[in-house]
């Protein structure tokens, strides 16, 4: 049996909203609300909040949510994770993001592998844009993949332009990850490329260096909390959810 460890990366610093995983939603930090769908997967073995500050340390054991304290010199989450797995010993680790409070089991249940895969291996989610305002957000990252969910590109802005043709629909990128070891301890182990640094896209490392990263669809209606407006939406959304 593969075993799978479940991690949530959770920074309290951030330059567009400082403390984000502790935003209140009805009573609760964001951070509760993200714990509580991927708690609900069946085939993890265990689930911790990958945290980086004594503030959202108090907030874990406030409401009984499992954490790893990691360093707050990560400079994104994706080492965070490789910290985690440093001290965790698994086949895979998924990693959703602590900012995808909408986010549902059945979604984080899709990345999940049922086979070793020997070499670095990366799966994600992604999800048909239906909004023009999404499909311009730099904050949605989009991915163009191949006909069997090989990714070929990640930018923040709309790709493929529609030159040629109108018949296509917009890819964004879900905040559900899965990494062997392998793949996390390359990522560390590897230098910034030019493309990851202009476009500001963690993964584009691996593109960068010809590692297949592979994104399955999803039926999803999360909204990623990149800004407080994104945070309203949440709230009202999630109003008549009983806790």
């Amino acid at each position: 049996m593969l075993k799978i460890i479940g991690v949530i990366p959770a920074r309290y610093t951030s330059t567009r909203f400082p403390g984000k995983p502790l935003a209140d939603i009805h009573g609760k930090p964001m951070l509760w609300w993200v714990y509580q769908q991927v708690i609900k997967v069946e085939g993890l073995h265990e689930v911790f909040c990958a945290i980086d500050d004594e503030r959202i340390e108090h907030a874990c054991l406030e409401h009984g949510l499992k954490y790893i304290m990691t360093s707050n010199g990560h400079p994104e989450h994706i080492s965070r994770v490789h910290e985690v797995s440093e001290h965790v010993k698994a086949d895979y680790y998924v990693c959703v993001n602590g900012d995808e409070p909408l986010i549902s089991g059945t979604c984080i249940a899709s990345v999940l592998p049922n086979i070793i895969h020997g070499d670095a291996y990366f799966g994600g989610a992604m999800r048909v844009l239906t909004s023009p305002s999404e499909v311009i957000d730099a904050a949605k990252i989009k991915i163009v993949v191949s006909s069997n969910g090989r990714c070929l590109y990640m930018s923040r802005t709309p790709v493929p332009h529609p030159q040629g043709s109108l018949l296509f629909n917009y890819n964004k990128y879900v905040g559900i990850e899965c990494f062997n070891k392998k793949a996390l301890d390359f990522f560390v182990a590897t230098p910034k490329g030019e493309i990851e640094h202009i476009e500001d896209i963690d993964h584009l490392r691996y593109l960068e260096n010809g590692i297949n990263l592979i994104f399955d669809y999803v039926d999803s209606d999360s909204i990623s909390v990149d800004t407080r407006k994104d945070l309203e939406k949440v709230r009202t959304m999630l109003s008549h959810t009983s806790l």
